[in-house]
């Protein structure tokens, strides 16, 4: 029998959402954290946060000037003795990854309560900042000074520059893989989205309560202005939030002895994490993630369950094609939600915090009935970082226990080779994935080509806007471009992509 003072539970979740008419009067990140948890430290009956020994907190990007801010978020809470860290980078798996830690910390002894919290508050950041007359358009902009800030070089001359320029390879290489029309996919994409638009109207934390039906996400329309081929704006993270999540970890006895429900109780599964390589332009392929793959596996098989066992999920929805890889490696049907707080469209976005939303809102599915056992899988990155973790109504196998949750050798093992890049090739070549870039007004800005040569190595080139007819045929979907062999030539300083003819 587990040692009920190691196994770790969640006994409360907190959420925050600050929608002010006067941007001077928005809450700020550490304001929207504090908030979060004295909602979670009601939720749990009260008085726990004076006691918290360890307090992980999601690196925020609204308001950098106010990092390192752990120590700041532990006093305000009244926890100023606590041992207070940040998540390394603003990754969307830094809540799963500090959940996971804190169960290790219960586990080990090394603490008897624990709390995880971030927030951010780009809507109000990006408010008042356009309000400062002297303020560029990229400054009014946080996520546009990050690009800002990104080093020119390769990638970016090809526009390759932030995540939405990336997903969008990994999801015409996995429809091209899955063997759909540029249609189906689209279609696949948006009855997901669609279900996610339904879960965040019913979800009063949620950001957007509007329903959207399949058509009107992936149709692009003034309102809903095309990103980065196949994308749309209604089917791309939505970070002008101001929203924070956090809850609070604490050994079943503690519960118990704190007078905490049964039916309260939520029991913390273990974990995996895995990460595909920093570079993008050196992964093995853009179908699949074996890193995603190996960490979903490995999670369900520490935690003894199957996908019939699943009662509920969520699957990180920054872009369409990570909820895709997601589902398929797990065979979750797309008939039925792969979310429990929105999505990152409609839930809200919040960079590196979503999941503890997540979390937030599975704890209450649970509570509330909804089911048993629920998976929460996070994404992070280009595409790179990956944590997943079960949760559920009852004791998981090796509740109790401490476990090393990094199984990257596994991830490694699994991995296909890695092709050469070469900057300057000459000569024909293959599509290996491709994306376009629009303009605000919906015109084509360029489009990108990841091309393989004959030799197996890969590159890049770039199609202009001018090229109508090629960038028609990147998205017209009469025909398939992954897989199309064509030319590479050299114009100026870039390499450029010209379409096989007859």
């Amino acid at each position: 029998m587990a040692d009920a003072e190691r196994i770790a539970v969640i006994v409360g979740v907190g959420q925050v959402n600050d929608r002010p008419a006067d941007p001077a009067q928005g809450m700020e990140p550490v304001a929207l954290m504090r908030a979060a948890l004295d909602v979670a430290d009601r939720d749990a009956g009260g008085g726990w946060l004076a006691d918290v020994g360890s307090l992980g907190v999601v690196q925020q990007i609204s308001f950098r000037d106010q990092n390192p801010l752990a120590d700041k978020v532990a006093a305000a809470i009244g926890a100023g003795g606590a041992a207070a860290y940040e998540s390394v980078g603003p990754n969307g798996d830094s809540p799963i990854l500090l959940l996971n830690e804190a169960a290790n910390r219960i586990a080990r002894g090394e603490v008897r309560v624990a709390a995880v919290v971030g927030a951010e508050a780009l809507r109000t950041a990006s408010q008042r900042a356009a309000l400062a007359a002297k303020t560029s358009v990229a400054e009014q902009n946080p996520m546009a000074n990050l690009a800002k800030r990104a080093k020119p070089g390769y990638r970016q001359r090809y526009g390759l520059a932030m995540p939405v320029d990336v997903y969008p390879l990994y999801e015409n290489a996995g429809r091209a893989a899955y063997g759909q029309t540029l249609a189906e996919g689209q279609r696949e994409s948006g009855e997901i989205w669609s279900r996610f638009s339904q879960v965040a109207a019913q979800t009063p934390a949620a950001w957007i309560h509007a329903p959207r039906t399949p058509e009107e996400i992936v149709t692009a329309t003034a309102d809903n202005r095309p990103i980065a081929f196949p994308y749309t704006k209604l089917m791309v993270a939505n970070s002008s939030v101001n929203q924070g999540a956090g809850f609070i970890v604490t050994s079943l006895a503690e519960a118990r002895r704190r007078g905490v429900p049964e039916a309260r109780i939520v029991y913390v599964g273990r974990g995996a994490a895995a990460h595909e390589s920093d570079d993008y332009l050196a992964r093995d392929r853009y179908d699949l993630s074996p890193s995603m793959a190996t960490c979903l596996t490995r999670t369900l098989e520490w935690n003894g369950v199957t996908v019939d066992d699943l009662d509920l999920v969520e699957l990180y929805s920054c872009f369409p094609c990570v909820p895709k890889m997601a589902r398929r490696v797990i065979g979750w049907p797309v008939d039925r939600p792969a979310t429990v707080f929105g999505g990152l469209t409609f839930g809200g976005g919040p960079i590196g915090n979503y999941m503890s939303h997540a979390v937030a809102e599975m704890v209450d599915a649970l509570r509330a009935g909804a089911g048993t056992t629920g998976l929460l899988f996070a994404n992070g990155g280009f595409a790179t970082h990956n944590h997943a973790i079960v949760l559920a109504t009852d004791p998981l196998p090796g509740a109790g226990a401490a476990h090393d949750f990094d199984v990257q050798a596994d991830a490694d093992a699994a991995r296909g080779p890695v092709p050469e890049l070469v900057k300057e090739y000459v000569g024909q070549a293959t599509v290996e994935t491709y994306t376009v870039f629009y303009k605000r007004d919906g015109s084509p800005r360029a489009g990108v080509i990841v091309a393989r040569t004959p030799a197996g190595a890969r590159t890049l080139a770039k199609v202009p806007a001018d090229d109508a007819g090629t960038i028609a045929w990147l998205t017209d979907g009469a025909a398939e471009p992954v897989g199309s062999v064509g030319e590479i030539v050299v114009d100026g300083e870039d390499m450029v992509w010209k379409r096989a003819t007859g």
